[in-house]
């Protein structure tokens, strides 16, 4: 019977694809192995070949890494290309592992935002509007700047603000936008959209925490004005 190529095989079968439907935690190290190395041999595929490649070596990837380029060069399919990539993931997992996690700042009150985006918005000479996504301990998931305006306004579509948030898996939303005038004070403008965005977000069932407007030096929260 003739070995189909992985092209040919089931799209839920293929590593590539499989990884962007499902996620790489359900790949299996052979399959994870066989993304790096793009491609097999005429004889096995490259998910084959891994999984070949690792029951020689006890199926610990500890053990893999410590092969050296001529040994994993020694395998039909595998070349000094291939045999770099596997060498070079493995020394990153190394890394990773020695690696303290990232401490995601805490942005629970309009005075943790202010501080956090200042740096961000203080120097700018015009308007732009920033969304902060955060987990349900109020912690940044990440921010997006959503648009980048005049001096006296910027255009914002509530649509991609919701689409971020939706795509991070936030729980909690913040927003806010520079005055590079100076002035605090919202603008009937910056009521409305708050009112918009917080309706929004009760339809997504994201909690919307504050709307707060930065100055170089001072800031107004919707929050702390009862307005959100």
């Amino acid at each position: 019977m003739e070995k189909l190529n992985i092209n040919q095989w089931a799209e839920e079968d293929r590593p590539r694809e499989k990884m962007a439907a499902q996620g790489a935690e359900n790949l299996t190290n052979a399959e994870l192995l066989a993304i790096l190395i793009g491609s097999g041999s005429r004889e096995e595929s490259a998910v084959d070949l891994m999984k070949r490649l690792l029951a020689d070596s006890n199926n610990n990837l500890n053990t893999l890494g410590k092969m050296s380029i001529r040994e994993l060069c020694s395998y039909n399919g595998i070349g000094e290309a291939k045999a770099i990539s596997i060498l070079a993931a493995c020394e990153l997992g190394k890394r990773r592992q020695a690696e303290t996690p990232e401490e995601r700042p805490d942005l629970g009150t309009a005075t943790r935002i202010y501080n956090h985006m200042r740096p961000v918005m203080q120097d700018l000479d015009v308007e732009e509007f920033w969304a902060l996504l955060l987990n349900q301990h109020y912690r940044l998931i990440k921010k997006v700047r959503i648009s980048h305006g005049g001096i006296t306004e910027t255009p914002v579509d509530i649509r991609i603000i919701m689409r971020e948030a939706v795509l991070a898996n936030c729980t909690i939303l913040a927003v806010c936008h520079n005055h590079p005038s100076g002035n605090l004070s919202p603008s009937r403008a910056d009521e409305g959209l708050t009112r918009s965005i917080a309706k929004a977000c009760e339809v997504m069932n994201i909690h919307f925490l504050d709307h707060v407007i930065v100055t170089d030096g001072l800031y107004y929260s919707f929050h702390e004005q009862g307005k959100c």
